[in-house]
Parts: structure tokens; C-alpha cells; sequence
């Protein structure tokens, strides 16, 4: 079967958003230091009574680009689009933590479990439910912080676009991520790390979801060129006609 270009592009762009949504929750069990990542001295931040150098789960490092990949799929195919995609994501998310809690529970191998001793990973078996094995208070927070940042991005993404007309792309882009990643940020720490076993502090709470969402807010400012350079190869690949048609068609 011959798809059309429109339809080649939904499929790369749905396909490019859900690996990323996917790779994100699971790469996101990692903590990472960014000053020392850097190489930079620590900055010692003071919020809410709390302090401590910059932590972020590796996961940050593709949410700026699902957020990216939300506001093109909005831009050419509309509220219906960007829905559609999100619920795959979850589908996919939950599929994804479906087969690494079996594959946890797969009798390991005698020999595969010291394989790696010589690197310092005595219990392989031990390693790989710690890594893949997840709480089940992490993902649902975040697989529902996720779906409901989507839905409001897509939201208030369409009433900027209406008010501003295909103009101001940045604006909505960045508008729409200031609201949806305010509540991702808070309702993602709030059902996985204050409701849950952890029973966080509030003032832990809000100290952790504002330094994340300001963490946030600048890689989606820093992410800005990168949606006018996908603007301009979508127009090169769909003819400047069809994708300003496919632009308006989207939001009539």
C-alpha cells in the first residue's frame, strides 16, 4: 500500500514521539548530576526550606523532545493528532512495564547471574529488577502525570493558535508547554513520591517539582530552534502549499 506524504509524516512523527515517551520512562530510573556532568562547580539551591546540588532523571533528556514533537503534530494534524499519539504512548508505556515486570520474574540463568561480577555487578538478576522494576507509585504517577500534561498541552496549544493565527509559532510552543509541564511536574513527585511509600514532605515536594519544572521551562526555550528547523523540513518534504493547507485544515 502507497501512503501519502501526510501520512508518512504522521506515521515518523507518531513513531519518533512514542520511542521517546517510552525510552524516557525507562532511562528516567537513573539519577544524574548535572554540575558534574558538566564539570561545573555545585549549585547549592535553596527552596522551600531545602537545599542540594542539581538532580534530574535521565529521562529529562528526551522529554524536551516529545514536548517538540506534541506542538508539530498539533501544528499539521490538529487536536486529534496529538490525542491520538499520547494514548498510543501510554499503551505503549504499559506495555513496556507489563513485559519488564515478566521478564523480572523469568528464573535467570546460574552462570548469567555473576557474569559480570568482574565489573563490579555481582547479582546481575538483582541489577536488572532494580533498574527495570520500578514502583508501581513511579509509574502510574508518571504515565498519569504524562496523559494529563498531554491533553492539557494540546488545549491550550489550539486557544493560543486561535488567538494568535499561524504566527507567534514560539509562543504557542513555549505557552503550551509552561501550562502542561506545570502540572506534569507536580502531579507526577505528588502521586509517586508523596502519596506514595516515600510520603515526602511538602516542602520537599514543592522544593523538588519547581527546581524540575523550571528545569523543564529552559529546555523547552532551548528546544525552540529545533521546532523552526522541523517547521522548515516539513515544509521542504510536503511542498510549502500543501503543509500551509495540511497548518490551516488543522485548526478550522
Amino acid at each position: 500500500m502507497q501512503l501519502e506524504k501526510p501520512q508518512r509524516l504522521y506515521l515518523v512523527l507518531a513513531a519518533f514521539f512514542c520511542v521517546n515517551a517510552v525510552l524516557a520512562e525507562f532511562i528516567g530510573v537513573k539519577i544524574f548530576a548535572l554540575e558534574a556532568t558538566l564539570g561545573i562547580a555545585p549549585f547549592e539551591w535553596n527552596l522551600f526550606g531545602q537545599s542540594g546540588s542539581l538532580n534530574f532523571t535521565a529521562g529529562t533528556l528526551l522529554w524536551p523532545i516529545v514536548f517538540v514533537m506534541t506542538d508539530i503534530v498539533n501544528e499539521y494534524f490538529g487536536q486529534r493528532g496529538v490525542r491520538f499519539i499520547s494514548w498510543l504512548a501510554v499503551g505503549l508505556i504499559l506495555y513496556g512495564f507489563l513485559f519488564a515486570y515478566a521478564a523480572i520474574h523469568l528464573a535467570p540463568a546460574a552462570w548469567w547471574v555473576g557474569v559480570n561480577k568482574d565489573q563490579g555487578v555481582p547479582d546481575l538478576q538483582a541489577a536488572f529488577a532494580a533498574i527495570f522494576g520500578q514502583g508501581l507509585w513511579t509509574i502510574w504517577g508518571s504515565v498519569i502525570a504524562f496523559l494529563i500534561g498531554q491533553l492539557v498541552d494540546v488545549s491550550v496549544f489550539t486557544r493560543i493558535r486561535r488567538a494568535t493565527g499561524r504566527g507567534m509559532v514560539w509562543l504557542r510552543a513555549t505557552g503550551s508547554t509552561a501550562v502542561s509541564q506545570l502540572v506534569d511536574s507536580f502531579v507526577v513527585l505528588y502521586i509517586a513520591f508523596v502519596l506514595g511509600p516515600q510520603q515526602w514532605g511538602y516542602d520537599l515536594f514543592f522544593a523538588v517539582a519547581t527546581l524540575n519544572y523550571a528545569y523543564k521551562m529552559l529546555a523547552a526555550l532551548a528546544m525552540i530552534p529545533l521546532l523552526y528547523a522541523v517547521r522548515r523540513g516539513i515544509h521542504w518534504y510536503l511542498g510549502h502549499e500543501h503543509a500551509e493547507r495540511m497548518h490551516r485544515d488543522a485548526h478550522d
